[in-house]
């Protein structure tokens, strides 16, 4: 019975750590290869690009690095973190918050009057009278 229960335990703290998101900030190559969609050249690639530029702001900073695209970075998003704090909340934020430009567009096209649909329904035309 204990060794049921030890392997019960054993197991639970080792699944809990195998889904935790890795911070893209502090991660080594090893943990960055462990998330799926990494491998040895990407993980090499987000080492050298945070040594060049800094800490990850985003994941969605994740697009300047050599070899990922927008689809590669959505789909990495539950699996990486940046400070800690969820990505997905992070980028949320980022993405909600329009610059005065964009907020002047969204303004002005509100304001333009919408073009009316050309009616598509037949109309009735009036019999000729026979006589």
């Amino acid at each position: 019975m204990k060794k049921i229960l030890l392997v019960l335990v054993a197991f639970f703290a080792f699944s809990g750590f195998a889904f935790a998101a890795v911070d893209l900030n502090t991660a080594t190559v090893d943990e960055l290869q462990s998330v799926k969609g990494i491998g040895a050249k990407k993980a090499q690639s987000i080492i050298e690009y945070r040594q060049a530029n800094g800490p990850f702001k985003s994941v969605g900073d994740l697009k300047n690095v050599k070899g990922f695209g927008e689809k590669s970075v959505k789909k990495l998003k539950k699996d990486v973190t940046v400070g800690g704090a969820s990505a997905d909340k992070k980028d949320d934020k980022a993405e909600k918050k329009m610059t005065k430009a964009e907020k002047k567009a969204a303004a002005k096209e509100a304001k333009k009057p919408k073009k009316k649909q050309a009616r598509q329904r037949s109309r009735k035309r009036p019999r000729k009278k026979d006589g």
